[in-house]
């Protein structure tokens, strides 16, 4: 038997990853302003500034995703790590309706 490391041995953490790449999305989307300003600047094409833009902020989460959910599962253990990823989605939804109720009220 091989004690080679596969993606298939990451399968149990994909959950999670989706989780945390979710609700990490919007604070991650700061940085990702500089990327579009840059792609504005360039002289690509807009339909291949919109890819390089929605492929760089997907993978920029999923990465940042994968690194959350790996230090969580080591340290809390795979199932908290995802659960807590489902209650900072939850928590970012929340927050976000709440604000967008506040600005509602302030009009």
């Amino acid at each position: 038997m091989s004690d080679a490391f596969t993606l298939a041995d990451l399968s149990p953490l994909l959950p999670g990853v989706a989780l945390w790449a979710l609700a990490l999305y919007l604070p991650l989307s700061v940085p990702l302003g500089r990327l579009e300003q840059a792609l504005a600047e360039a002289s690509l094409e807009e339909g291949l500034q919109q890819l390089v833009l929605v492929g760089g902020s997907l993978l920029l989460a999923l990465a940042v995703g994968l690194v959350v959910e790996l230090l969580l599962s080591w340290a809390l253990g795979p199932g908290w790590a995802g659960s807590l990823g489902l209650i900072a989605v939850l928590a970012g939804l929340s927050l976000s309706l709440a604000a967008g109720r506040d600005d509602d009220r302030q009009r």
